[in-house]
This record gives structure tokens, C-alpha cells and sequence, in this order.
């Protein structure tokens, strides 16, 4: 199944945003449609019957660049299925200063508040422009108290994205301006859907936290080993088995995980 590519009925009744407003036009909500709606990997993973039980709740949106899902200790009051847009958790100091602690796309979900009321514990933001499937939290909730496959997937995914969070925090400490740089190339190359990435190195620097300079000087050694070419907003990658031999750890314990969350799903 090509989870990068939209349903052409979907894309072609895909919701317009309203003159002046940041809510999108209820009127132009397109039909969902089950292999719409299997482009994320997790709703995808669900029983057909489960599926088709949430397509009342679900609803095809545009996810723009730069677009704030939800914000710290903000209520969450949508729950986000990405299928082409690559989402962004992001922790901001009270100074202004942001770090990405995970990154999200067509495998996973944004935005899970299982309780009333819960506040979120980071920002999500929109880092490259695509589409996704969105439902109200509550909805989620209601379902997810039923029981059944969807509880289960959602634990398994909530532990393959703690991992992600916990091999970016040890990988903060303990590895090279370069290694991170592999890893959070792989990350978005893992949910793209070429070998190209629109991205400055000052967003780069932004998201792993150190200064701009430090990228330039690993994106030329990356650049000078054959392992990507980069032009001002556009890195290729070259040689993505180089990529991630140069990463090591830093990438591979948390690809490990989610592999094993494919297959766990898999077998049930």
C-alpha cells in the first residue's frame, strides 16, 4: 500500500480553508473512504469493522506548513492521523528557545488525550505541509472505552513513540552534531515520500537545539562523504544505508521499536 499518495476522490473534494478563517469549511468535508483512510498506519492496522465504526468521526483536513495542532498545557481537543503531513512535538522553554522531542507521520497519531480535560505536555506544529485525518477527542475516547483493537494499538504506539522521545534524549548528551543530524534526516525520510527534503539548515538548528553554524559544518561533512548534496532549502539524500551506519544508535534503537510495533500488529 503507497502511503503517500491521497485517494483521488479524496483529494479532489479535499476541505478548503474559509476566506479569513483558520476552521475549515464544514460544508466541503469529504466523504471518508477505507483506502483513504488506511494511508496512516495505524488506522490502517485496525479491523476493517473498527475502521468503518470511526468514519462518522473522521475527517479529511489540510495540515499547512508552520500549522499549530495544539499548544503547551493547552487543551487537545482534536486527535490528528497523519497520511502526507509530518508533524512536529515540540517543548518550548519560557525563554522561546524550542527543542523536537519526536516527530509524527502516516504511522502514527497526534494529539491522544484519554482523560477529560488533559493538558498537553508539548506544542505540535506542522513541519512539512500534507493532509490527515482528524476526529474530535472525545470521540476517540468514546471508542477507546469500548475496548477491542483500538485500545491496544494506541498502547502499543504510545510505547514505539516513548522510545523515539527516550533515544532523543540520550542521543541530546551522547552524540555528534552529525549523528543527530543523520537521525533527524532519517526521521523525516522515514515519513516522506522521496529522498528529498524542503528544509533550511536554520529550522534544523531549531529543532535539535544548537547553533546554526554547528549545522552548516555537518551538513558539508555529510555533504564532503557522498552521504547527501544540499542547495539552499533542499537536502537530497545519496546514500541512506551511510546515513544510518553514521547514526548508529541514535537511530536505530527507536526504528527498532516501531518495526516491532508493525509486526506485533501484525500477528493479531
Amino acid at each position: 500500500m503507497n502511503n503517500t499518495q491521497l485517494n483521488a476522490t479524496e483529494k479532489t473534494t479535499a476541505p478548503r480553508m474559509a476566506p479569513g478563517s483558520k476552521e475549515f469549511n464544514v460544508a466541503s468535508r469529504p466523504v471518508v473512504s477505507y483506502s483513504g483512510a488506511q494511508q496512516n498506519e495505524l488506522l490502517a492496522a485496525l479491523p476493517r469493522e473498527v475502521l468503518e465504526s470511526l468514519f462518522e468521526h473522521l475527517e479529511l483536513v489540510t495540515l499547512p506548513f508552520g500549522k499549530e495542532l495544539f499548544e503547551f498545557g493547552g487543551a487537545m481537543e482534536y486527535v490528528h492521523f497523519p497520511t502526507t503531513a509530518i508533524v512536529s512535538l515540540l517543548y518550548v522553554m519560557e525563554d522561546g528557545a524550542t527543542t523536537e522531542i519526536a516527530v509524527v507521520g502516516h504511522e502514527g497519531v497526534v494529539g491522544v488525550s484519554l482523560f477529560e480535560g488533559e493538558r498537553a505536555m508539548c506544542s505540535a506544529v506542522v513541519q512539512a505541509a500534507g493532509y490527515g485525518y482528524r476526529m474530535k477527542a472525545q470521540h476517540l475516547r468514546d471508542a477507546f472505552n469500548q475496548g477491542g483493537a483500538l485500545p491496544a494499538l494506541l498502547m502499543r504506539y504510545n510505547t514505539a513513540l516513548f522510545a523515539q522521545m527516550a533515544q532523543n534524549a540520550v542521543g541530546g548528551r551522547h552524540s555528534s552534531i552529525e549523528q543527530k543530524l543523520c537521525r533527524w534526516l532519517l526521521d523525516r525520510l522515514d515519513r516522506s515520500p522521496s529522498n528529498e527534503l524542503k528544509v533550511t539548515q536554520e529550522m534544523i538548528s531549531i529543532m535539535l537545539g544548537v547553533r546554526r553554524e554547528s549545522i552548516t559544518a555537518a551538513a558539508g561533512k555529510l555533504q564532503d562523504d557522498g552521504l547527501i548534496t544540499y542547495r539552499r532549502g533542499n537536502i537530497t539524500v545519496l546514500d541512506r544505508s551511510g546515513l544510518e551506519a553514521y547514526a548508529g544508535e541514535c537511530y536505530k534503537v527507536a526504528k527498532t521499536e516501531y518495526d516491532r510495533l508493525l509486526v506485533d500488529v501484525a500477528r493479531c
